[in-house]
């Protein structure tokens, strides 16, 4: 049988349906029949080539450089963030302890707070984290043990940090992350001057006058001691956090120490403030003592300050450090 007569055999492949079949009708053997069938099937029709979704080797390598090189460029301009004081003389910060707003919490306070902030020249505001309870998990069932819904918490929390014009800096502390990536709360400050940061940040104030102060501030510290509340950020000015101001919340509870430097004789003030949430039923069920004494504290900073000791002065009280900042503004 000639080369070209394979359209013979296909032919009588379609009528007969058996290659037993077409060997006998055309003297050919079952081998002969089954090449002719298989080179037919390739020469029958092409299929063009299809892209494919993924990348190839190199384009994927080079990709995953520019991913690489856009992370690190954040996660570096991140470890110290550069804010730069356009005002003359002393400021001050108002560290705003765990808001939870729909918690059985002092809105009063909060409220009062806010407006300190709003009508106190140089006082800027610090949002430590933990805007609501959030519950998720095994937790949303605690949503039927409060009164407020989840969807009256989202209101309620942009409607406080709309109380404040600008953060200095605003940190999602563990219940705000609980939200996950479809994260409100970053539309809601999408507008804010200042950063907003998971867990913690930190800012290097740069003042008129060429003075620096750090200020690290995180929703928690590593670290716990059953004897000092404010163990962790203490542990991490002592551990190489040479920061004027390491400041904290998370627990509930209010703690300040001072940590000196004797190489530098830079001084930190390491500081936790409580939160606005006053009534806890799971504080009460667990007997964690009262430690609040403070839902928040001021830091005021002299840049003009001669000795190290006088450039942070920290109030637990926030009229108290707003009137003391006024004075001190008044004075310069």
């Amino acid at each position: 049988m000639r080369a070209h007569d394979k359209a013979a055999t296909i032919d009588a492949y379609r009528r007969l349906g058996s290659k037993r079949a077409v060997a006998v009708e055309l003297g050919i053997g079952r081998a002969t029949v089954q090449r002719h069938l298989k080179d037919a099937t390739l020469e029958e029709y092409t299929v063009d080539p299809l892209p494919s979704v993924e990348l190839g080797p190199e384009e994927l390598w080079a990709a995953r450089k520019k991913h690489f090189d856009r992370v690190n460029r954040a996660h570096t301009a991140r470890k110290l963030i550069q804010v730069k004081v356009k005002l003359d003389g002393p400021v001050g910060i108002l560290h705003f302890g765990d808001p939870h707003t729909d918690g059985d919490t002092d809105l009063h306070q909060l409220e009062e707070h806010a407006r300190i902030v709003r009508e106190t020249p140089g006082l800027f505001a610090g949002n430590i984290g933990d805007q609501q309870n959030n519950w998720i998990g095994r937790l949303q069932r605690l949503y039927g043990e409060q009164s407020t819904s989840a969807k009256e918490a989202w209101i309620l929390t942009e409607h406080f940090l709309g109380m404040v014009k600008d953060w200095l800096y605003l940190v999602g502390g563990n219940h705000d992350a609980w939200v996950g990536a479809n994260d409100p709360l970053q539309w809601i400050m999408r507008g804010n001057s200042g950063p907003v940061e998971y867990h913690g940040c930190r800012l290097n104030l740069t003042f008129p006058n060429g003075r620096e102060v750090r200020v690290n501030a995180r929703h928690d510290f590593q670290g716990h001691s059953q004897w000092n509340v404010v163990h962790g950020p203490s542990k991490a000015a002592q551990m190489g956090w040479r920061d004027h101001i390491l400041v904290c919340g998370h627990k509930h509870t209010t703690g300040y120490t001072i940590v000196k430097d004797p190489a530098s004789d830079l001084i930190s003030h390491a500081i936790r403030v409580a939160t606005y949430k006053i009534h806890d039923e799971h504080a009460r069920a667990q007997g964690f003592p009262d430690h609040n004494i403070s839902p928040c504290c001021v830091t005021v900073i002299d840049p003009s300050a001669t000795m190290e000791r006088n450039l942070v002065q920290v109030f637990f009280d926030a009229e108290h450090g707003a009137d003391y900042l006024t004075w001190r503004r008044g004075k310069k």
